[in-house]
């Protein structure tokens, strides 16, 4: 049923919590996990400033933290994936806007299900579904699980 899963992440809890989710319906339909993570300079600065004390309210990252953020992103979520032993998993790290690379890459992998966290970095989202979530269930041509 779900041989092709995609996760989105967003370095978050709730992207991580997505990811155990997926890694778990792929052992259950011996399927395949795809990480994709869209870095930006809002989450990088999250993710950076949350490795190295980073200072977001005063500088913007650089092209070369925001790839490195991105890595940091997709490297927590394959330790989850080799911590519940799951092994068949791919990354993809693409540049520009979330839902749309997400959803594209679903395309292209013929994917069965994309998963997500159902809210993300931003400070609203604490109070509605997560934009990017919302436009991938609202335009995926596959099943979408978003998840708490």
């Amino acid at each position: 049923m779900f041989r092709q899963i995609i996760v989105a992440l967003d370095g978050s809890e709730r992207s991580k919590n997505a990811a155990r989710v997926g890694f778990d319906l792929a052992k259950l339909y011996s399927g395949t996990v795809t990480l994709v993570h869209v870095p930006h300079g809002e989450t990088a600065a999250f993710v950076v400033g949350a490795v190295s004390g980073y200072h977001a309210a005063i500088t913007k990252p650089s092209l070369e933290e925001i790839e490195k953020a991105g890595q940091h992103v997709l490297d927590e979520a394959l330790t989850i994936a080799a911590d519940v032993g799951f092994e068949a998993v791919k990354t993809h790290m693409p540049h520009g806007d979330a839902a749309t690379e997400v959803l594209l890459h679903a395309d292209e992998i013929e994917a069965d299900l994309i998963v997500t966290g159902r809210r993300g970095l931003s400070a609203i989202s604490s109070v509605v579904l997560g934009s990017t979530t919302q436009r991938i269930n609202h335009l995926a041509k596959c099943a979408c699980l978003s998840v708490v």
